[in-house]
């Protein structure tokens, strides 16, 4: 299991993705899908982060 965390992170890194908020966003997409949904959206090489909404006026 820690091999699996390590290697998930030295992914996001060399993928210049976030560790944190990938696996975030994996552990909260991934209950959501059908057992035989295609997850190769999921992958660190695929995520994108959410875009940040812009601030509101004042």
């Amino acid at each position: 299991m820690i091999y699996s965390l390590m290697l998930t992170w030295l992914t996001c890194r060399a993928c210049d993705v976030e560790p944190y908020a990938y696996l975030l966003h994996v552990l909260t997409e991934l209950p959501q899908r059908a057992p035989d949904a295609d997850i190769s959206d999921l992958l660190p090489f695929n995520f994108a982060p959410p875009k940040a909404a812009p601030p509101h006026p004042a």
